[in-house]
């Protein structure tokens, strides 16, 4: 006969005062300790930029929507501050001669910007995904103009556009003052501003198409489409988002543009923009504070636009989104 099993046996259970016990509640108190710490670094992580955006952004912004409907010039305190309703706006709309060509020389860069930069660099970001030689290379030579200020692109393209000394010069073999004819200055500035802009949308779009589930593609390429049909009909509706991203980025580029044409000739002469001319009328020898807060209000408002619509998309792909 086989030995009997032995019986099962039951642990019990530990014993209040054993050492299960006497360790539980020191868990317990690391436990709470560490929550406490976890909320005061969440809170410092949170509260410090939060209160850096209100005080730079947000308090700012309302501040000169307020002012915009005053004739304040900035000198004396808040108490001489004079309430005129929307005569800032009437007078921009109406007697202000450059913001017209302000406003052409805006759109004028989004055209521009949309057209010529964006499709090359969308071209560039295509070319760079095919793990080409040197790809590296590549890519830092044209993200390369992106870190540089719109300031400092100013003054390398200066060397290119220099009248007597500049290399378009001296190829073409003529005299043109690039940034100092208003017939041309526009378009220097534009192609300038391109050459940074063309990198930035490169590295989105590249960052995008490593993104793309390649059975997409290969599912394409196996239903009889061509490279420029997958591309087209496949790849770029994935990438919406992105999409969007562009869109934004492109509007607030071409409406923030300023460091060039101030850097230049102050943005005049042919070279008006919306952020210059809020500048030169805040900062200038009018000092007038309440115009200039008109002007930056109206390209608040467009912005927001555009930022609207950009949550908007991003609610609608979010899970339960309902914008």
């Amino acid at each position: 006969m086989s030995a009997a099993a032995p019986a099962p046996t039951t642990a019990s259970p530990p014993a209040p005062g054993g050492e299960a016990g006497r360790s539980r509640p020191r868990k317990v108190s690391d436990l709470s300790k560490l929550k406490a710490r976890d909320k005061i670094v969440v809170g410092l992580f949170l509260g410090v930029p939060l209160l850096f955006v209100l005080a730079l952004v947000v308090f700012p912004a309302i501040a000169s929507v307020i002012l915009s409907f005053t004739s304040w010039n900035g000198i004396g305190g808040l108490s001489t501050i004079e309430w005129i309703g929307t005569k800032n706006y009437s007078d921009i709309f109406t007697i202000y001669p450059p913001f017209w060509p302000a406003v052409q020389n805006n759109l004028l860069m989004l055209v521009f910007l949309f057209t010529i930069p964006t499709v090359l660099g969308v071209y560039l970001a295509v070319l760079l995904d095919k793990e080409l030689r040197f790809t590296w290379f590549y890519q830092t030579a044209f993200f390369m103009p992106v870190v540089l200020s719109l300031a400092l692109v100013g003054f390398i393209w200066q060397l290119i556009y220099s009248r007597d000394q500049g290399l378009i010069n001296g190829l073409l073999g003529t005299t043109i003052d690039w940034y100092g004819d208003p017939n041309v200055n526009f378009w220097a500035v534009l192609v300038a501003t391109g050459w940074r802009h063309t990198g930035y949308i490169m590295l989105i779009y590249l960052a995008g198409l490593k993104g793309v589930d390649p059975a997409l593609r290969e599912a394409a390429l196996v239903d009889g489409c061509t490279e420029r049909q997958t591309f087209f009909r496949v790849v770029l509706p994935v990438m919406r988002p992105i999409n969007i991203i562009v869109l934004v980025i492109t509007v607030i580029e071409s409406l923030r543009a300023f460091d060039i044409v101030w850097v230049i000739n102050k943005g005049r002469n042919g070279l008006e923009l919306i952020a210059a001319l809020v500048t030169q009328n805040v900062v200038g020898e009018a000092s007038r504070i309440g115009f200039g807060s008109a002007l930056a209000t109206i390209m608040l408002l467009i912005s927001t636009v555009f930022v609207i619509i950009y949550l908007r998309a991003v609610m609608r792909d979010e899970p339960g989104g309902t914008a």
